[in-house]
């Protein structure tokens, strides 16, 4: 069968380049007689497998020498109580709420400390990101908290939260990889790779070394502990192997693209198909302000619940699949990825053209 043009949120559209050297590579990885599903964690071949990632990793984002990369499981919701029981050492943060992740994750951090939830934009269904320049920090606070870009929402933060020197924390699972950055504004930086870098299972968390220290909150388990796993360079266990090795692929293949400037530009050409359409369209509309809307995810509606259960069922028999709304919001989302090639974005405007004139 031929491949579909897959809009998923997450896990997600992975470079066809990527699928296939791993296919390739399935049941003899190097020449080692083994697949990478196979092999031990601890031999010559995963070490350099995982180093090179790393390596790779720090030359796309131009991540600085003291900042410590590690290659985690539990996906991005386990950081929700990993970050506060490393970092909560006042037992205060701050948290900016701009969907449901962050609100999720300041749940989590209550359990350990006292949370302010210094900025929302959940008075209206969190469609826009709030203005960040200044806002009331805590002044015993520990660090700052933003999901950067919200998947479900489809907004992103264009200009990062003014923290007044405290540490600024980032959930970019969505965004990770899809446009330049400066690490250094951060003290830590965590994403899960199903959306946007590889398969699920594998959390990435960048994380500057001042901030991995044994001070950690009485009862933190030795696997939810920063230091434990930087000082074993994530492997004191066995870690996500596989998916680990085709995150490395990925960042092989961003690198041979052009690098993240590429990506971005890229990324805003899908981007902008797909806005300008919504913006002229008579049937449908996007759900975002204008200056938040994310690259990533793109949601939208006919303001018809019935007429957006019609769209969803005819683009999946088109080819085009995984375009319904997250659950908690209905409506449509098309998630255009780094691995999403042009060519999807002209085939959903297409698609969204036809329908229009059909049911208008």
């Amino acid at each position: 069968m031929s491949r579909v043009y897959n809009f998923s949120a997450g896990p997600a559209v992975l470079p066809e380049e990527v699928l296939k050297s791993a296919a390739e590579e399935m049941l003899d990885y190097n020449g080692t007689g083994m697949s990478v599903m196979e092999m031990s964690h601890r031999s010559k071949a995963f070490k350099e497998i995982i180093e090179t990632a790393e390596a790779d990793l720090r030359e796309l984002m131009n991540i600085p020498d003291n900042y410590k990369v590690l290659f985690l499981q539990g996906g991005a919701s386990q950081q929700f109580a990993m970050i506060p029981m490393n970092l909560m050492k006042n037992k205060v943060a701050d948290y900016i709420i701009t969907g449901q992740w962050a609100k999720k994750a300041a749940g989590e951090a209550a359990k350990y400390g006292k949370v302010n939830k210094i900025a929302s934009s959940e008075n209206k269904t969190f469609s826009y990101i709030p203005d960040c320049s200044d806002i009331p920090i805590s002044e015993d606070a520990d660090y700052v908290y933003i999901c950067e870009n919200n998947t479900i929402y489809g907004t992103k933060f264009k200009e990062l939260p003014n923290t007044k020197s405290k540490t600024l924390v980032a959930d970019v699972s969505s965004c990770f990889l899809s446009e330049p950055v400066d690490v250094s504004k951060y003290g830590l930086i965590y994403g899960g790779v199903q959306k946007n870098i590889g398969p699920a299972g594998v959390v990435i968390v960048i994380i500057r070394e001042d901030l991995i220290t044994e001070d950690v909150l009485p009862g933190t388990p030795s696997m939810l502990t920063y230091k434990i796993h930087a000082d074993a360079k994530s492997l004191y266990n066995t870690p996500p192997a596989y998916g680990i090795y085709i995150c490395g692929k990925v960042f092989k293949w961003l690198k041979e693209m052009g690098g993240l400037e590429v990506m971005k530009a890229r990324n805003e050409k899908k981007a902008k198909l797909l806005y300008d359409f919504l913006d002229q369209s008579k049937l449908f509309k996007g759900t975002v302000e204008v200056k938040d809307r994310s690259l990533m995810n793109v949601p939208f509606v006919t303001g018809n619940a019935d007429l957006d259960a019609k769209f969803v069922k005819e683009s999946k028999e088109a080819g085009l699949e995984n375009l319904k709304g997250h659950r908690s919001v209905g409506g449509m989302r098309a998630s255009i990825y780094n691995a999403m090639p042009y060519e999807g974005a002209e085939a959903l405007v297409a698609f969204m053209k036809k329908f229009e004139k059909e049911n208008l």
